[in-house]
């Protein structure tokens, strides 16, 4: 073969493996760009007290109406509001409308940021604040840990405007960040110090759906590794029912009655909500809970249709197609659609006829596609009305169960149902776990003419997990807060969510609440034996009683990022049988305790295990020889317990059983000269040790080094 062929040979091998690679590298980014994504996390506010997802089921399941007067706590005069003549100027012809408890409330203090500054901040950003704190502890994350990380947050919101001349004129020269819409997004990555991207985005009605689709594009590309998405209405002026008023588009008793014959106008209420995002295979490699997958998911804008403000079918029609697509699915893999249903004689039949002509073709025989709208529920709300879907549908197939749609007399005569198999879901229609995944599709269609449309599908089955076991003895809770009375009000939140849970292991509770929860400077430790003994303890302190079980540390001065300390005791804290119960009761212990003894056999002739237990014919304890390396052995062996708990050990330890669980599972408490740690021995220390060697803490006073 000549040097020309040689050449020619080994040129044709390099672009074939290029050609080869650049497949490979087409592929992945195709692959990574349908890869699904975990929501990890949801939390939310709306009308009727509701203040979580659970409330959300709890009022759908029983077919809750959240609907109300006008709230009287916003300057708006309801009786000067109302006028029944829809053309009169400057009055609503509709008095009822969905809003938010205490819109106006807002703990500055915890977030750190001033009272003119807070007055000021529009209250969209302050509502999404607290919202994004409560949806990242739901996810077992303390959102402290976040600060540095990619992780992005994507809002929508709208309808911006304070308030009162007073107040801007009190909160002079926090106007600008407290009304501008891209710190409703840039507040909650400042203060969590989140270093993802931030985003505000007003659609209108769709708001929340678009943040979500382009949160899990980010997400997708690696510009961050999880991702806050939804969105947030709040109506500080009743201006929306005033112009919608002029357009006779309200309902007059301020009720949604989707795609029913009945339906006259849409009802506007407000609220907040939010999901916690990761990518799917991050989330399990994490683990984090995943609660429902989002499948796929698309966005497009009507164009030129017969009207700015009109929904537009055939673009509805795409976007559905294109979400599809996006998923890999056949519209016959769908079972529900939570639609955007608004209520109005206009909107709803076209939507109707777009899901007819997508979902409704070419379905299984006896599975129809069942249609529901929670804005039946707690009215239109708006900017948070897409993700409040979402949530509602990740609840239903949690529970296994499509809850009914309010208000429908009977379809719709403005759309031909006979078009497709497509159902309205006039009652409860069971959702049970089958052999496909089960999905939902989600709707949200903007006044702007931006359409967004989800699918979200079931979590993927979990591996069996083994039954959490007790640890005998007595068993630590922590409680924190920013002041004192936030520290009630999270005991008495505590109390209520334990009481309210079956089959709860007082030991997970305990690991997560040191594990998954920031620790603030008022702390409390309960300890009891069992969930019962601690919620009795809980309650105690929820209540301002004194109980032999909770000890409350006050108000502690942190010292800097000290690390966490053990003291470990000198010769003399030994006693007979110490670490013997652990042993039985603690494969943590038990298993470290087995390392040292594999660590120290070289060097002995005796049985660290036998010593402990008390087996006849065992090295005798009173021995120095003997004694010295067992004590080293029980308190890493015990330091490993307190870690498996995810406690951080303090640096002080004090006179009681209740003072020990505070200091080392609370972490370190500020004392004055010299951090004095002190141990006694005690019949209720070794109770709290399960009667292992907790108590060997040790005798008398100690300066720490």
């Amino acid at each position: 073969m000549s040097g020309t062929e040689e050449k020619l040979r080994q040129y044709l091998k390099k672009v074939t493996a290029d050609l080869g690679q650049t497949r490979r590298r087409l592929r992945e980014m195709e692959e990574r760009s349908q890869e699904p994504v975990a929501i990890v996390s949801m939390a939310c506010r709306f009308p009727g007290g509701i203040a979580s997802p659970e409330d959300l089921w709890e009022l759908v399941a029983s077919r809750g109406d959240a609907i109300g007067e006008f709230p009287t706590n916003r300057g708006w005069h309801p009786e000067a509001l109302y006028h029944p003549d829809p053309d009169h100027s400057g009055t609503s012809y509709v008095r009822h409308g969905g809003f938010l408890d205490r819109a106006d409330g807002f703990d500055a203090a915890f977030f750190g940021i001033s009272p003119r500054e807070a007055l000021a901040a529009e209250p969209q950003q302050r509502q999404l604040l607290e919202v994004s704190w409560e949806l990242i502890e739901r996810a077992g994350i303390d959102p402290t840990s976040l600060k540095g990380t990619q992780t992005g947050v994507y809002a929508g919101a709208g309808i911006l405007g304070f308030g009162t001349p007073q107040i801007e004129k009190s909160a002079e020269g926090y106007l600008l960040t407290g009304n501008t819409l891209s710190v409703v997004s840039g507040r909650v990555a400042f203060t969590l110090g989140l270093e993802g991207p931030a985003v505000t985005l007003d659609t209108a009605c769709s708001s929340s759906l678009v943040a979500m689709h382009l949160a899990c594009q980010a997400l997708r590309q690696g510009e961050c590794t999880l991702a806050l998405a939804g969105g947030v209405t709040v109506m500080t002026t009743p201006n929306t029912f005033v112009e919608f008023s002029r357009q006779r588009g309200l309902a007059p008793d301020g009720r949604c009655k989707p795609f029913a014959a009945a339906a006259d106008g849409t009802g506007f209420s407000e609220g907040v909500g939010l999901l916690l995002l990761e990518r799917l295979a991050d989330a399990q490699r994490n683990g984090h809970q995943v609660l429902a997958v989002i499948r796929g998911s698309a966005i497009n804008q009507d164009g030129a249709s017969n009207g700015l403000t009109a929904p537009n079918g055939p673009s509805q029609q795409r976007v559905i197609r294109q979400a599809l697509i996006n998923a890999q699915l056949s519209s016959a893999e769908v079972d529900a659609v939570e639609a955007h249903g608004t209520g109005t004689t206009l909107g709803d039949p076209i939507e109707a006829e777009a899901l007819l002509a997508t979902y409704g073709r070419d379905r299984p025989e006896g599975r129809p596609l069942w249609l529901g709208s929670l804005k039946s529920n707690i009215g239109h709300t708006q900017g948070a009305a897409g993700v409040a879907g979402v949530i509602k549908m990740v609840m239903a197939l949690r529970h296994e169960l499509l809850p009914a749609t309010l208000y429908v007399d009977e379809p719709t005569p403005h759309a031909d149902w006979s078009g497709g198999a497509v159902r309205l879901l006039t009652d409860p229609v069971e959702w049970p776990t089958n052999e496909q995944p089960r999905r939902a599709g989600v709707s949200a269609f903007g006044i702007s003419g931006t359409n967004a449309h989800v699918i979200v599908e079931q979590a993927p089955e979990r591996g069996v997990e083994s039954a959490s076991s007790e640890v005998g003895g007595v068993v630590p809770w922590v409680v924190s807060g920013r002041s004192a009375e936030a520290l009630r009000g999270q005991a008495a939140a505590l109390a209520e969510w334990v009481s309210g849970a079956a089959e709860l292991s007082s030991v997970d509770v305990g690991w997560s609440l040191v594990t998954t929860r920031s620790v603030f400077e008022h702390r409390a430790v309960v300890v009891g034996e069992g969930c019962g003994e601690l919620v009795a303890a809980v309650e105690a302190l929820a209540g301002g009683v004194s109980h032999p079980g909770v000890v409350e540390s006050g108000a502690a001065a942190l010292a800097g990022d000290v690390g966490p300390v053990l003291v470990f005791p000198g010769q003399g804290s030994q006693w007979a049988g110490m670490g013997a119960e652990l042993l039985v009761v603690s494969p943590v212990f038990a298993a470290r305790v087995g390392e040292c003894e594999r660590a120290l056999s070289p060097y002995v002739e005796w049985s660290l295990v036998d010593v402990l237990r008390g087996v006849e014919g065992a090295a005798d304890l009173g021995r120095v020889d003997v004694v010295q390396p067992v004590l080293w052995a029980v308190m890493v062996s015990l330091a490993a317990v307190w870690a498996g708990y995810g406690v951080c050990p303090g640096a002080v330890v004090g006179h009681s059983q209740g003072e020990i669980a505070a200091a080392v599972v609370a972490g370190a408490l500020s004392l004055e000269d010299g951090a004095k740690v002190v141990a006694l021995r005690s019949r209720a220390l070794r109770r709290l040790a399960g009667g292992g060697a907790m108590a060997s803490l040790g005798v008398g006073e100690e300066r720490a080094g």
